[in-house]
């Protein structure tokens, strides 16, 4: 067996003496008789490949960007232009610097680091003796860390006595690993050029396939999945063992013991969003707007429950004053915390948008140190707990248990897609637009209908733009929405952006040139180089 390899066996050791009725992990990648081979303890072991391989732990980590649904996904947020960030930790300012700023007087502002363009800079960082510190490193590290648990839970459940009937528990674990391999492949092939497909546990190989593959790959193990919830029924022993994965702390609203229904829904929500998110909106054909249609409207209900996390007193899988994007925004003005709100976010909310009104303050500029950005200076500070508007949504709330961090597909991301399906490709624009006013009147918004009102499909698209860029705000979906629309490469006009001296350009142009695809983080290639015949695993774009 191939020793490794640094990424694909992220070795994680976790201690939770406080919350043992709420979380019950063991250490997944050190299976013994006593922890995995009985029916709690191979609950646990599944349980702990999730929530502790891939959200919370990883072999390097830092408290200022902090863990997965922070760091990793803060990249995203970042490089989307949701966010903006002054601190220079896992070169994160760097990357998410553009290559220019245009001002309203013509006034050019160079990215001032050096190298002075994000592709240099990740081509000169992703190096195994960066350790943590490289970029690339932490999605690819805990997906792969993920992937691998399941992969050792997958070979260890069908020797586990069960109590009951062992089949339906038996096969909700499995499905439970399927599921979230699929997860973790689509998360590889969304950022990365490249990846491996590796279904054995504690071991790995050098046979990196395309991008394409890995998304492939991802639907082999969505598929496995549903064909065994096909097979399972609510209630009984699924629940018992569902209810036992989930942690209880996770068990609130939206994050309830899903129906086999539900999970299949949640499923379909997934593969659409890769059909979307991997394809540039130019090139999306009617076919494949036929099939995110098709997709959606058997995806997530208003009434579905999903995977969440929720925060505790503890912390234990999640903090509510550090866990997730808005909890690291939130600040009394707009120095913010290590996030800053972006201009361009704010500028996206259109006149009169309650949600504006109830979750951001506008201040004094705040103006970071011009070394270390050209586009993150802001007036704008993200509230906690809103500001007592009625019925309008909250984004940022860090009490205890009070966030709802939704790990996988939801409603409104669901609707969302099906809006831009009809828009686009089925030809209902009207159709799609009256979606759009469903989710403003959901999250109270109260803005004026735009269905009905003879938008064309161009005027339609950019309602659908703005309102993915309000709903999906901090939730990691930016990036991808910029690598679609080519905005990543082409860069966007009209915005607002704050000079270092304080003077507001309103009519911006932003030159972003950011890489689309990551390169495999040369921490894996260092210890598990590429076989024969293998992907580019460099990217080039």
């Amino acid at each position: 067996m191939k020793r490794i390899k640094i990424f694909s066996l992220v070795i994680v050791l976790l201690t939770l003496n406080a919350c043992e009725d709420q979380l019950d992990i063991k250490n997944p990648n050190q299976p013994t008789p006593e922890s995995a081979r009985t029916e709690r303890g191979i609950v646990a072991f599944a349980q702990g490949g999730v929530y502790v391989n891939g959200f919370w732990s990883l072999k390097y980590t830092d408290g200022v960007p902090g863990r997965f649904w922070t760091g990793a996904i803060g990249y995203h947020e970042l490089m989307g232009d949701v966010i903006g960030i002054e601190a220079a930790n896992w070169f994160m300012n760097q990357v998410a610097m553009p290559d220019q700023v245009i001002h309203d007087d013509g006034e050019i502002v160079l990215n001032p680091a050096s190298p002075a363009n994000q592709k240099d800079l990740i081509n000169q960082v992703n190096v195994n003796s960066n350790q943590g510190n490289n970029p690339l490193f932490h999605e690819w590290a805990a997906m792969y860390g993920m992937n691998n648990a399941c992969n050792v839970t997958l070979s260890l459940v069908d020797d586990v006595e069960f109590l009951g009937n062992a089949d339906v528990k038996k096969n909700t674990i499995k499905a439970w690993c399927y599921f979230w391999k699929g997860f973790a492949y689509s998360r590889i092939g969304s950022m990365y050029v490249a990846g491996i497909i590796n279904d054995e546990p504690l071991t790995s190989n050098g046979n990196y396939v395309t991008k394409e593959q890995i998304i492939a790959e991802a639907e082999v193990n969505f598929a496995k999945a549903e064909t065994l919830l096909n097979g399972l029924s609510a209630g009984g022993e699924f629940d018992d063992i569902l209810g036992a994965l989930i942690p209880s702390i996770c068990q609130v609203g939206k994050g309830m013991v899903l129906t086999p229904a539900m999970w299949i829904r949640n499923i379909n929500t997934l593969r659409a969003r890769n059909i979307l998110v991997n394809t540039h909106a130019a090139d999306m054909t009617p076919a494949q707007w036929t099939q995110i249609l098709n997709l959606t409207n058997n995806g997530v209900g208003a009434n579905d429950y999903t995977f969440t996390l929720r925060s505790n007193a503890n912390g234990d899988i999640m903090s509510s004053t550090t866990g997730n994007i808005p909890a690291k925004t939130f600040g009394t003005t707009a120095q913010g915390g290590t996030y800053k709100v972006s201009e361009r976010l704010i500028q996206d909310f259109k006149l009169g948008d309650q949600r504006l009104a109830n979750n951001f303050a506008q201040g004094t500029a705040w103006l970071g140190n011009a070394d270390r950005g050209n586009s993150f200076n802001t007036r704008w500070a993200l509230r906690n707990g809103g500001d007592g508007l009625d019925g309008v949504v909250v984004m940022c709330d860090r009490s205890d248990g009070a966030y709802e961090l939704y790990c996988v597909g939801f409603y409104e991301e669901n609707e969302l897609m099906k809006a831009e399906a009809l828009i686009n490709g089925a030809g209902s624009v009207d159709a799609g637009l009256t979606i759009i006013d469903g989710i403003r009147t959901l999250q109270g918004a109260g803005l004026a209908a735009v269905s009905g009102t003879g938008l064309t499909q161009t005027e339609a698209r950019e309602e659908l733009r703005r309102e993915r860029r309000v709903v999906l705000a901090f939730r990691g979906f930016a990036f991808y929405d910029a690598r679609r629309w080519g905005v990543l490469a082409g860069g966007r006009t009209g915005a607002v952006v704050i000079k270092k001296n304080g003077v507001i350009s309103t009519n911006a142009t932003i030159n972003y040139n950011f890489f689309e695809y990551w390169s495999v983080p040369d921490n894996e290639l260092a210890y598990n180089p590429p076989a024969a015949g293998s992907a580019a695993v460099v990217s080039e774009n």
